[in-house]
């Protein structure tokens, strides 16, 4: 078994930008810029469509996103916005088919 990797300087001050990085994406602004569907929102956000639907509901009945949602949905945009620029060897290790 492999020992854990000590963290150095590099590793601490990546740690440090990822910790102040304010990515998020709402699903209204998702689902403005991108020709998606509730269920496909809620599959990127491993919810069910009818959270996603309260996501989208006015007043006392609507909910809101979780801050892990917002990230999802970020990170998604980015993905869509740049996928021909990820090299494959760099996607396989980002989504692993195994």
């Amino acid at each position: 078994m492999n020992k854990p990797r000590i963290l150095q300087e590099r590793e601490l001050t990546l740690i440090q930008l990822y910790s102040h990085c304010q990515l998020g994406m709402t699903p209204r602004q998702f689902y403005n810029k991108w020709a998606v569907t509730y269920e496909q929102i809620a599959l990127i956000c491993s919810r069910s469509e009818s959270t996603v639907r309260g996501w989208f509901k006015q007043g006392d009945l609507g909910r809101n996103p979780h801050p892990n949602d917002l990230r999802h949905l970020a990170i998604m945009d980015f993905l869509l916005e740049h996928f021909e620029d990820i090299p494959t060897p760099l996607w396989r290790l980002l989504c692993p088919l195994d």
